[in-house]
Order: C-alpha cells, then sequence, then structure tokens
C-alpha cells in the first residue's frame, strides 16, 4: 500500500516536471524562430520620384522663398472700454528686394502694427505703403536683406483645367503648399463687395491665413493673389470647399502701376451718373435699345460733359426712387457691349486714367459714337 503511494507520487511529479520542461521548450523555441520570421526589405537607394513629384517639389523650392507670413494686430475696447487685443494672420510674396511685399487689403485693414516673417523665420516690422480696397490688394514695405522676389507670370491666357498650386499660413501653418487645376474664371464680388473681375477659381485647398499668398503656375510664376474661399453656410468655421478664388495678377500689375505713378490708386472714370437698364424699362420708356446705361448727370468739367455726352432732363420715379429720363443711353465702350453699371467696372478695371476710349450711345433714336478721356473717379462716379 505504502509502495503505491510511493509510485503514484513519483508519477505526479514526473508528469508535473515533464510538463515544465515541455512548456519551457516551447517558449524557447518561439523566442529562438521569431527573429527568424521577421523579414524586412529596404531600400538600397534614394526614393525616386515620378515627373509631377518631381515639377511638385521644383515649384515649391523656387517660390517658398518669396512667400511670407503676415500677422496684424489691433486693439478693440469692450463696453466698459475693457482693452482687447486682436490679431489676424494672413500670407503675402516678395515683389523686389527692396521690400515691397504685396498682400490682400483685408488682412491688413484696421491693423495698428504689422509684421511679416520670411520663409527662414526673421521677423520684420512692415508699413502699409498702399492700400486699393476696391481691389482688395495691400503693398507693404521691410527692410531686410538677401530677399528672394517672387516671379510674375500674367493671367490674360490661363485657361481651365490649368494646374495651379497655392502656398501660403492656412491656420498659421507657415510654408504650407497645395495644388489643384483652374476650375473656372468669373467675376465676383469681394470681401467689400466690389467687383473682381475674371477671378481665377481653383480647387487647391484654401483656408484661412492663405489670404494674399500666391496662387502660381507650373514654372512656380505668379499667377494670382489667394484672396476668397466659399463656405457651407451651415458651418461654423470658414474652411475650405473645394472653391477658393485669386485675384488676376493682371489686375494686380494695374494697381501696383498707380501706387508707383501717384502713391495711391487712380480709378479712371468717365464722370457719369448713370442708371441701368433692361428690356422692360427699355420699353416703358421708348428707348432705342433695351440694354444699356442711362446717363443721369454728367458732372461738370468731367470726362463726359467734355466729350459732349448729356444727362437726363425729365424727372420720373421708380418706385419711391428718383430717376431723369431724356439722357444719353450708353451701349458699348471700344469693342465691348455695356449692359450695366458692373460692365463698365469692368472696363474700367482694364484702363487708367488718361486713356481714350470711344463711346457708342443712342440720342433719342440716334446712335452716335464719341471719343472720350477717362478722368479719375470721385465718390458715386462711374
Amino acid at each position: 500500500m505504502i509502495f503505491r503511494r510511493i509510485v503514484l507520487v513519483l508519477v505526479l511529479v514526473g508528469g508535473f516536471w515533464l510538463v515544465i520542461n515541455r512548456t519551457r521548450s516551447a517558449n524557447q523555441f518561439q523566442h529562438a524562430i521569431a527573429p527568424s520570421s521577421l523579414h524586412l526589405t529596404e531600400a538600397h537607394a534614394a526614393p525616386e520620384y515620378d515627373s509631377e513629384e518631381l515639377n511638385n517639389i521644383s515649384v515649391y523650392k523656387r517660390a517658398l522663398p518669396s512667400v511670407v507670413n503676415i500677422t496684424s494686430s489691433a486693439v478693440s475696447y469692450t463696453f466698459f472700454w475693457g482693452a482687447v487685443p486682436q490679431q489676424g494672420q494672413g500670407s503675402g510674396f516678395i515683389l523686389n528686394k527692396e521690400g515691397q511685399i504685396l498682400t490682400n487689403y483685408h488682412v491688413i485693414a484696421g491693423a495698428q502694427q504689422v509684421e511679416v516673417t520670411t520663409y527662414d523665420k526673421h521677423r520684420y516690422k512692415a508699413r502699409i505703403i498702399g492700400k486699393d480696397q476696391h481691389h482688395d490688394l495691400a503693398l507693404l514695405q521691410i527692410n531686410a536683406p538677401n530677399l528672394v522676389p517672387a516671379v510674375l507670370a500674367d493671367s490674360r491666357n490661363l485657361v481651365v483645367g490649368q494646374k495651379v498650386y497655392a502656398i501660403g499660413n492656412p491656420f498659421g501653418l507657415s510654408g504650407t503648399m497645395t495644388t489643384g487645376i483652374i476650375s473656372a474664371m468669373r467675376s465676383i464680388r469681394g470681401p467689400t463687395g466690389d467687383l473682381i473681375d475674371n477671378a481665377i477659381q481653383t480647387d487647391a485647398a484654401i483656408n484661412p491665413g492663405n489670404s494674399g499668398g500666391p496662387l502660381l503656375n507650373s514654372r512656380g510664376e505668379v499667377i494670382g493673389i489667394t484672396s476668397l474661399i466659399a463656405t457651407n453656410p451651415n458651418q461654423d468655421v470658414e474652411q475650405n470647399a473645394g472653391i477658393g478664388f485669386a485675384i488676376p495678377i493682371d489686375t494686380a500689375k494695374a494697381v501696383l502701376g498707380d501706387f508707383a505713378r501717384y502713391g495711391r490708386v487712380r480709378r479712371p472714370s468717365l464722370g457719369i451718373l448713370s442708371y441701368p437698364i433692361g428690356p422692360d424699362l427699355a420699353d416703358q420708356m421708348g428707348l432705342a435699345a433695351d440694354y444699356g446705361v442711362l446717363i443721369q448727370r454728367v458732372l461738370p468739367g468731367g470726362p463726359a460733359e467734355q466729350a459732349g455726352l448729356r444727362g437726363g432732363n425729365q424727372t420720373a420715379y421708380l418706385g419711391n426712387m428718383q430717376i431723369y429720363l431724356g439722357g444719353d443711353l450708353i451701349v458699348g465702350i471700344d469693342d465691348q457691349q455695356v449692359t450695366s453699371t458692373q460692365d463698365i467696372d469692368n472696363i474700367m478695371d482694364h484702363h487708367q486714367v488718361g486713356d481714350t476710349v470711344t463711346i457708342t450711345f443712342f440720342r433719342g433714336r440716334r446712335k452716335m459714337t464719341t471719343r472720350l478721356t477717362l478722368g479719375e473717379a470721385g465718390e458715386r462716379t462711374a
């Protein structure tokens, strides 16, 4: 009986020892084979890029040194005259080695202090030396060494489908590049409600902070100034929705030309107060054409008066609004049809004070033309 117990104990101990050693051997085996089952394949050379990637990299390297981050600071006051600091951010790009920088007017509007940070992280105080609220453009000046100017292309021959690049500081993330195409060319209303003619629509991602930065072609040349984004009205935060707009660089060149010559923008004008005419009004008034702008008043001594154009002399009312009948009906300027005051604005964007244009108009039933030398716009004139 005792012998059986001893045998049973030995069997149990032996079985326990066998289980423990087999488990240990299995673990040792797993540790031994685990590294040999992990295979890593590593590149034996630097990565190769396709032609599109190479061009993206080239555009970025070429354009980045000319792009700057712009910080505008101001102080507002609460109802109890407590000072509340406010800060805005945007982008811009260097025009020349003298330190002139182009950006959007709305980036620096109301600013009491403006700072510019270059791509190499140097910060400089900036002066505002030119503002054009109508075109949403502003010109800044910094004093800095070793600046790299952007290369300006033109925007006359842009086509839908053309690849574009935007570089800026969206949400303060400096040096960010996005890509897309030109989605359309269309006239839009800027931040102040003024018409921006032939704005470049793009699906390149544009977000707050991109404003004022360059829109580039595939050679890294500036074709526009990124300015606006279309947002979902149901969203609380403005962010990219695949529809962004840029001011054409040709528009900016005209503004910069005025800054250089006059130190300010001199917007050309016909020197008239006018009212747009559509088919219904033309029929009611018995006009010779069913479109155009009806001259209400010519400014004394202005371009229109000097060219022999006439304003209205009969008072009438459209609802509660008083208008004047009997004036000349302008239907064309040079070779472009005029159907609204916006058309005149668009044409003026491509001219300067002192340019001469041909006005086509109806006086009664008689179609006439006259040459007019553009003057400088004042308040509420076309």
